[in-house]
């Protein structure tokens, strides 16, 4: 398999916030967002594997600021890692009001998927090569959420979670 690298997995999707969208306050729903960042995670690490892939978790997704009706709504998604058979993908969402050339920090998060072949089980992936430093520091912290996300999952235990050690180990903490 042909290692790659995270540009080569850039998805850029925009779209218009429309009446349906929104909640009562004119404000974009939670769940439309979260669908939207779900298609655009899982076109870039397409774009990585080259097959099928599913949904197997969402990180902490915190609100910034609302994307109000109207607004356009660009999120940004890239593949962070890439370990056996999963991917993470960092997602960074932009609001931006185009009558007064406002753009905004909505919200960012990161997602894992699972690639499948073609009987629906689990796959290998390419290697991910980061590149910039903004690359290396995501690929690097990777290993530290995906533990805490098997950890949370219960399925790994706290004591074998030797990259989180590291956070909390007395030298660090002495530093």
């Amino acid at each position: 398999m042909t290692p790659k690298k995270p540009k080569d997995t850039v998805t850029v999707m925009s779209e218009l916030v429309l009446p349906n969208d929104t909640n009562t306050l004119g404000n974009l729903m939670g769940g439309r967002l979260m669908h939207w960042m779900d298609i655009a995670a899982a076109l870039a690490c397409m774009r990585h594997c080259g097959c099928p892939v599913v949904t197997a978790s969402a990180d902490n997704i915190s609100f910034e600021a609302p994307v109000r009706l109207g607004n356009v709504l660009t999120i940004e998604a890239t593949v962070s890692r890439a370990f056996n058979t999963s991917l993470e993908v960092y997602l960074k969402v932009h609001g931006e009001d185009i009558p007064t050339q406002f753009k905004y920090l909505s919200n960012e998060a990161y997602m894992t998927f699972v690639a499948l072949d073609p009987n629906g089980k689990p796959r290998k992936v390419p290697e991910l090569i980061p590149e910039t430093e903004e690359e290396i520091k995501r690929y690097e912290g990777a290993l530290r959420r995906r533990q805490l996300r098997l950890i949370l999952s219960g399925r790994m235990k706290p004591v074998e979670a030797t990259e989180l050690k590291k956070l909390f180990s007395d030298e660090i903490l002495i530093k």
